[in-house]
């Protein structure tokens, strides 16, 4: 990438200038930071190095600038240099340099943008994990597109990625699922019913218990008593809700590797097992007739209860030796992607990794904020307990996958999305991503009408920079060749929501440079001479592949064709 390009040229610079000794030997380790500046016209790159070298060569940061200048390396990428206000260093980059990096992104197609940044490295993002006591809801979605596009952006830097969904399929919210569908099957049975208030109440309840009416194993179960025929509910009604739960998955376009249910901890002993590890190491102890883990010797605000004093695990003691199991399996990183509420679990769980001799870096936590679905200006209220939720499969059928998918990474995870149904139902340019799918679909045209006019896009065509000169065509391949580099910043911060950002971007400033055709005959692509118009199919195929490879990712179509959308821009000829 040119960045690095102008760092080494940096760092040869000021390796001539301690040579020569016009800067001191103390300078020799100094950290060298290239950036893009906030202006254009500041140039493409620009680095403050000048500045943070003032103290150890004890010399105006000006002049340090006029130094490292004075002893750049002639380079052709490399068109002018100029310093600004105090020292600041501003690079412009060789117009043709970045034409010809129109054929990288040819070559490379599909996989432009995808590094080996991390191969060898294997990475679990567990995402969902919902409880199979309903339906998945529209809060529940942001977690899961969360989840599957972080999963597609680490594997494109490398990681060899599982996506897992863990099961709690045994504990108290089984066990009143359970209660809930046998209080609807005796109401079948003519009885009447009071459902408690820890109860689920939604019509997917009788639904259940509708079915359980003909199973095979009904009539055996009937004979057993209560606490049995609780238990049987429940795991039936929890294998219902599953199947459902991955079926609604599927419909967002999301498929997990692996379900790892909880009470394959319990059957393996995998618990006592970890709590004899952690016992052995001494962070471990008894008070009160609890079993509690020192929490608050790896940062923790206190020390947690794993085993109750009347001999009831908490949650906390499964998830310990779940994680214990993940990092036994060989990953080098572990992301769990959880609701805000869980903000307190953090420290403990990493504590844990750490007390049973693992690395707690290697354990991330994803804590998504609320999801407000917005109906006619008004939100609307959800729980599921209490059976008033919009389904995660509504919300689909009603708006479409790719919609879904965009809108739950329309912002960060860090803040709170308001989900309006009114601009995600609109099929026209106001919808975000309708206007970045026509983007495609309208170069797509451009081709289709090319070859019908008779001359089809050349894609052995080199073309040139003065071909391929005007401020907008050079500002597309300078957005173009930002993709890689998001890539890894989205993957290592663990941020895939820019991913949207950057194709909103990369739409609007191809469709602010075709637009342009309608009052400057320069910006038309379509009937230009016809080395002119190649060159500028060769910067809209090159646009194509980048919008196509970022939407991929999202798990959002490319289409070709919007005959849908209320296309409200003139098609320019």
């Amino acid at each position: 990438m040119s960045d690095t390009h102008v760092h080494a040229l940096l760092a040869r610079s000021l390796a001539a200038c301690i040579a020569d000794q016009s800067l001191p030997a103390s300078c020799r380790d100094a950290a060298i930071l290239v950036e893009a500046p906030r202006q254009a016209e500041h140039g493409d790159w620009a680095t403050n190095c000048a500045l943070t070298l003032a103290k150890p060569a004890k010399l105006p940061p000006r002049k340090i600038a006029e130094l490292l200048v004075a002893h750049l390396p002639t380079d052709p990428i490399i068109q002018s240099t100029s310093i600004a206000g105090p020292g600041f260093i501003n690079f412009t980059l060789n117009p043709a340099w970045f034409v010809a990096q129109l054929a990288t992104i040819h070559t490379a197609g599909v996989a432009f943008g995808t590094s080996r940044e991390f191969a060898g490295k294997k990475c679990q993002v567990e995402f969902v994990s919902a409880n199979p006591t309903g339906p998945l809801h529209v809060g529940h979605g942001r977690n899961a597109v969360l989840g599957d596009v972080l999963a597609n952006l680490m594997r494109a830097v490398g990681y060899d990625v599982s996506k897992e969904y863990y099961v709690n399929d045994v504990g108290v919210q089984i066990q009143n699922l359970g209660r809930s569908v046998l209080l609807r099957l005796r109401e079948l049975g003519g009885e009447k019913i009071t459902l408690p208030e820890n109860g689920y109440q939604g019509d997917y309840i009788v639904d259940i218990a509708k079915l359980a009416t003909h199973h095979a194993e009904w009539a055996q179960v009937t004979a057993q008593d209560e606490a049995a025929q609780i238990e049987w509910c429940g795991r039936l009604a929890g294998d219902v809700i599953l199947q459902g739960i991955r079926s609604d998955l599927a419909d967002c376009g999301i498929v997990h590797d692996h379900y790892f249910f909880e009470s394959t901890l319990h059957a393996n002993d995998a618990i006592e097992k970890t709590f004899a590890r952690l016992t052995a190491a001494g962070h471990l102890f008894e008070q009160d007739g609890a079993l509690w883990f020192r929490a608050s010797a790896f940062g923790d605000e206190k020390d947690r209860v794993v085993r109750k004093a009347d001999g009831n695990l908490t949650y906390f003691a499964a998830d310990i030796a779940y994680h214990a199991q993940k990092f036994a399996l060989g990953f080098d990183r572990v992301i769990d992607i959880l609701g805000a509420d869980h903000a307190g679990y953090v420290a403990r769980m990493k504590g844990s990794v750490a007390a049973l001799g693992g690395n707690p870096d290697a354990l991330d936590y994803i804590l998504t904020q609320l999801v407000a679905l917005i109906r006619d200006g008004a939100m609307v209220s959800m729980s599921t307990r209490s059976g008033e939720f919009e389904t995660l499969a509504d919300l689909v059928r009603a708006v479409g996958r790719d919609v879904v998918r965009y809108f739950y990474l329309m912002r960060s995870h860090h803040t709170h999305l308001d989900f309006d149904l009114a601009l995600a139902t609109s099929q026209t340019m106001d919808n975000p991503v309708y206007y970045i799918q026509y983007a495609h679909a309208r170069i797509a045209s451009i081709f289709a009408k090319a070859a019908a006019a008779g001359t089809p896009y050349d894609a052995n065509f080199s073309p040139t920079a003065a071909q391929i000169s005007l401020p907008e065509e050079l500002a597309l391949i300078r957005e173009l060749l930002e993709y890689p580099r998001l890539l890894l910043t989205s993957a290592r911060e663990l941020t895939p929501h820019r991913l949207t950002f950057y194709t909103l971007e990369l739409a609007r400033k191809f469709q602010s440079y075709y637009t342009h055709g309608n009052t400057d005959p320069r910006y038309r692509v379509l009937g230009q001479p016809p080395a002119v118009l190649q060159a500028k199919l060769s910067l809209l195929r090159a646009v194509q592949i980048v919008l196509h490879n970022a939407l991929t990712l999202l798990g959002i179509h490319a289409p070709d064709r919007m005959d849908k959308v209320a296309v409200e821009l003139v098609e320019t000829t």
